[in-house]
């Protein structure tokens, strides 16, 4: 359903290397770029995901209540990536570990200009 995301940037060569080392963890590579933005995908006919300096000519400002979320398949993963992340300058908006009791596991964060996002997979639910 989803074809990609798309978020905006006011640095794009700190944001695409942000991501670059990021998302590279995912398996992702850039699959096209110009001036103005860089997007990542898995491969043909995945969703892709995009940094962008904004069409309009103005500041790129954060989403209030945006968020793109990465699925990954294991908790270890996604300790792994919310590490990295904040290795690469990412902050701090809820570390990796589970939330409830039905199996959802995330870390969140926001990059290098404040666009929020996550980590998360499923396990087995508490009972």
């Amino acid at each position: 359903m989803i074809g990609y995301q798309t978020v905006g940037t006011n640095k794009l060569n700190e944001a695409a290397a942000f991501y670059d080392t990021l998302l590279g963890e995912l398996g992702a590579k850039r699959t096209m770029e110009d001036k103005e933005f860089v997007l990542w995908s898995t491969g043909p006919g995945t969703p892709g995901f995009c940094v962008h300096i904004p069409e309009n000519g103005k500041t790129a400002t954060i989403g209030n209540g945006s968020m793109t979320a990465f699925y990954v398949e294991a908790p270890k993963m996604v300790d792994k990536m919310y590490a990295l992340a904040m290795k690469l300058g990412a902050s701090d908006e809820g570390s990796a570990g589970p939330r409830g009791d039905d199996g959802f596991y995330a870390g969140f964060c926001r990059d290098l200009d404040g666009n929020k996002f996550s980590f998360f997979c499923m396990t087995e639910p508490k009972t």
